[in-house]
Formats: C-alpha cells, sequence, structure tokens
C-alpha cells in the first residue's frame, strides 16, 4: 500500500468525493515542498507543448522499467485512496508510447471522475505528485477511471474532425472552449489529420486549440 501524499490545496476537489475521509488524508499527509509543487505544475504545460512534437518521440529511448515502476508507485497511491474513500475498483497498469498509464475499472465510479473530468484531472496530479516524490522524476503518467479517458478520447477526435471540416470550408480561424492538455492533444492529432494546422494559446485553465485553415 503506498503512502498518500499530496498538498492540501490540490486535495481540496477530492475532498467532494468523500469529505471527512478525504480530509484525514489532507491533515495526516506529508507536506509537498513548494518547489515540487510549481514543477509539477509546469507538467501542464509541457505536455501541451508536446502536443506539437510527440510523434518526434523515439520511444526506444523511453527507459521501460522506469515507466513500470511509476505505474507501480501510481497504483498503490490510488488504492490508498480508494481505501480510505471505501470505494471499489479493480487497478490495470499499463505503458503507452512513453507514458506509465494507470486505468481504475471494474466500477462506476462516477464521484472520482467528477464533472467534465475535472475530479479526475486533480487526482492525476497528486498521483504525479506521488510518483515524484518517490523517484524525483517528474511523472507524465495518465490516469483513467471507468474508461472515462477513452470514451473521451472519440468525443474529441470526432469534434476536432467536425471543427477542421467548419474551418476548411468557410477558411475561417476557429478557436475552441478551454480545456485540459490531454483534451488538447487530441483535438491537434485529429486537426492535423484533417490536414489543417492548429495551436494552443492563452495560460492554463484557461488555454485552448485555435484551428487555422490552409494557408
Amino acid at each position: 500500500m503506498g503512502t498518500v501524499v499530496g498538498p492540501g490545496d490540490a486535495v481540496a476537489p477530492v475532498v467532494r468525493l468523500e469529505e471527512q475521509e478525504l480530509n484525514d488524508v489532507a491533515d495526516s499527509a506529508d507536506v509537498v515542498d513548494d518547489e515540487l509543487v510549481e514543477e509539477d505544475d509546469e507538467l501542464a504545460e509541457e505536455d501541451d507543448e508536446l502536443a506539437d512534437d510527440e510523434d518526434d518521440i523515439d520511444d526506444d529511448d523511453v527507459d521501460l522499467s522506469t515507466l513500470e515502476e511509476e505505474g507501480e508507485i501510481a497504483a498503490d497511491y490510488i488504492e490508498g485512496l480508494l481505501d480510505i474513500a471505501d470505494l471499489d475498483g479493480d487497478i490495470d497498469m499499463d505503458v503507452e508510447g512513453d507514458r506509465a498509464v494507470v486505468s481504475v475499472v471494474g466500477a462506476t465510479l462516477d464521484e472520482l471522475v467528477g464533472d467534465d473530468g475535472e475530479v479526475l484531472e486533480a487526482l492525476q496530479e497528486l498521483t504525479r505528485l506521488a510518483v515524484h516524490r518517490k523517484t524525483g522524476v517528474r511523472a507524465r503518467l495518465m490516469l483513467d477511471v471507468g474508461g472515462f479517458r477513452a470514451r473521451r478520447r472519440a468525443e474529441l477526435a470526432e469534434l476536432g474532425r467536425s471543427v477542421a471540416a467548419e474551418v476548411e470550408r468557410t477558411g475561417e480561424p476557429k478557436k475552441l472552449r478551454a480545456m485540459s492538455p490531454f483534451e488538447r492533444k487530441i483535438i491537434h492529432d485529429a486537426v492535423a489529420l484533417a490536414g489543417l494546422r492548429s495551436e494552443s494559446e492563452g495560460e492554463e485553465p484557461n488555454r485552448r486549440v485555435v484551428v487555422f485553415p490552409v494557408s
């Protein structure tokens, strides 16, 4: 079982799941250094920058054993949260490309997803912090719950194709709503496959994708 760690402020979105239990987590958890929190905040920006050049990454350069270790640490951390919140669910670990993927499956866990995936995003950041605390390396692991990200990926890919078709038809750029790095990456990929160009603009949490017509 992993040790539950995380900054009090970051735990706040999770407290809504099982308020008393997770308040206990926040009270008893080790305090993450301010520098660690600031470094982890940079992950969102790094993920979005990778949206444009991720295809250039050589998977052979990725240390598989390191990613597997990250997945094991993350799985222990999530298992601890599930126990504290008295929620059921099995945990699967995998490696996709250059990141570890940890999925909570076997149960409907809407409490861990939240509206539009907001709680899931908070849990993912907490999990990344837990891995960083153990390894000293900033993790890009992905957390999924109940297949939410897989369903969301399909929805966003369709949105990206639809917006690309609209921009190609009108010849006018189109700005989308603010999205997470995960969501923006899917839109970028869909637009690129349609032969158009897209960029991200703005600052988190209001960073969004703009799709441009062929120049």
